[in-house]
């Protein structure tokens, strides 16, 4: 089924479908305007078959069976080097931090937690990673984020694991990749 619908998915603008329950999001290597704040305002609270495909259903669906049924959710973003991993992570988080806002918490410098969560993924991206054929910032780890939410369904807290994925080529430079410290 992917196969089939890659090349109709790439003359359409149009890079997300669903394969069964999954939601499958080919990367477009574009800036598109399908993240906007009216985008997100536009999936909330929508059925599945409302609205076409996008990371923001498979967001809203967990969030509201989060809160409906008080059991914890969990999303999975998947795929080879490239495929754009950690932009799907850092939408979730834009949605979850857009449509249910934070518990009213600022650090020091004023950031509020939902922007904290935004911004920190590029200094975790900052370590460990390196430059492939496919990828000039390639991850060498697997990050886990857990999002806590306040009894009010809002964001209370976060915290993230990583993992070192591959090992080989964190201790084996290939000839073609070359290690970059991004501080």
């Amino acid at each position: 089924m992917i196969n089939y619908q890659y090349p109709e998915k790439i003359n359409s603008d149009t890079f997300q479908t669903y394969s069964g329950i999954f939601c499958v999001a080919i990367n477009p290597y574009a800036r598109l305007p399908i993240y906007t704040k009216e985008v997100i305002m536009s999936y909330r609270g929508k059925r599945r078959t409302e609205m076409p495909p996008h990371i923001y259903t498979v967001a809203d669906e967990s969030y509201q069976q989060m809160i409906q049924q008080r059991e914890n959710q969990s999303i999975l973003i998947t795929g080879e080097s490239g495929a754009g991993k950690t932009e799907n992570t850092k939408k979730v988080i834009q949605y979850f931090a857009s449509i249910c806002g934070v518990e009213a918490k600022a650090t020091a410098d004023g950031a509020q937690l939902d922007e904290q969560l935004v911004r920190c993924n590029p200094v975790l991206e900052a370590f460990g990673n390196a430059k492939t054929i496919k990828n000039d910032n390639s991850s060498r780890f697997g990050k886990f984020i857990r999002i806590h939410f306040g009894a009010q369904g809002k964001i209370h807290s976060a915290d993230i694991e990583r993992y070192l994925l591959e090992k080989a080529r964190v201790t084996y430079q290939n000839p073609d990749s070359a290690l970059i410290p991004q501080l």
